[in-house]
């Protein structure tokens, strides 16, 4: 995975070693529970549009597992999203 983020700094203007995440950033106000299912499913399916996994419970280190019931090391508080 190192190769990958090495080679999305090719381009950059500034020097950078590794590059993990995207440009572009906008703030939008959350105020409903279909808001924010829909940026924790974008969350989770990051891996698997870029196929680093199959299914998103397959990340180790995303709270997918968590909300799949299986176990992680990570602590996370679940939300009722559905």
């Amino acid at each position: 995975m190192l190769n990958y983020f090495q080679k999305a700094c090719e381009n950059l203007k500034r020097e950078q070693n590794y590059k993990v995440w995207q440009d572009g950033y906008h703030a939008e106000l959350v105020e409903t529970n279909w808001f924010i299912k829909q940026k924790v499913d974008y969350i989770h399916n990051n891996p698997v549009k870029d196929k680093t996994v199959s299914l998103p419970e397959d990340y180790y280190f995303s709270s997918a597992r968590n909300y799949a019931g299986l176990d992680n090391d990570l602590e996370v508080i679940l939300l009722d999203l559905f």
